[in-house]
């Protein structure tokens, strides 16, 4: 099993394979959002909906497959996706709880559920494969590499897009990936040792504790 290809979207900026490709010039993270979803030059009015978290995963699955030829090469039924992060939807929870103090917005309602992000990324680039979505304390390096060498090799699943994705208020964290099955190119062993440094790789300044 294989790491054939990974993305980070960490301090307001977009990584591609430990390379910077968008860094953003405001201060907030909304602004950034909207920033680079323009940058990534990308048509898909539904974006302005979603919550940060949809927001997140979406952007970083433009990175790794958006523009890629790799879904070419599998079945719809044959790519799984599976995340994880630590925080839930509570980013979204706390904004829909203050929504409800005036009149409750049924537009944060529908992203009060953590694997609503999981959903978005399927219906955008068709996958239609096996799918989890875990709550963790931190990344699990060694969990990640377990679930998913297990999916790669006791299903049908030949590729797989995994990671973390993560956010509260101004906080967000974002380490994607995709596995396959067979080598391609300069591929790493999908191991959590690998996952580990993929992982790490790309802070800078962050605070790995916050």
């Amino acid at each position: 099993m294989y790491i054939s290809d990974f993305c980070h979207i960490r301090s307001q900026t977009l990584f591609h394979s430990g390379k910077e490709i968008y860094k953003s010039a405001v201060g907030d993270l909304d602004s950034f959002l909207t920033d680079s979803f323009k940058a990534l030059t990308i048509s898909y009015p539904k974006f302005y909906k979603m919550d940060r978290l949809a927001k997140l995963g979406f952007l970083a699955s433009e990175i790794l497959i958006g523009k890629s030829s790799v879904k070419q090469n599998y079945n719809a039924s044959q790519i799984a996706l599976v995340l994880a992060n630590a925080h839930a939807s509570l980013d979204t929870d706390l904004r829909y709880l203050e929504s409800t103090k005036t009149m409750a917005s049924p537009s944060l309602f529908v992203y009060t559920l953590s694997n609503i992000v999981a959903g978005e990324i399927c219906i955008r680039h068709g996958i239609k494969g096996e799918n989890a979505f875990f709550v963790q304390p931190a990344f699990d390096a060694n969990f990640m590499a377990h679930y998913v060498n297990q999916l790669l090799t006791e299903t049908k699943t030949e590729m797989c897009v995994a990671g973390w994705v993560d956010v509260l208020g101004e906080h967000h964290d974002v380490f994607l990936y995709l596995a396959e099955k067979n080598k391609n190119g300069n591929a790493r062993e999908h191991t959590g040792e690998e996952l580990q440094k993929l992982y790490l790789s790309n802070y800078g300044s962050i605070d790995l504790q916050s």
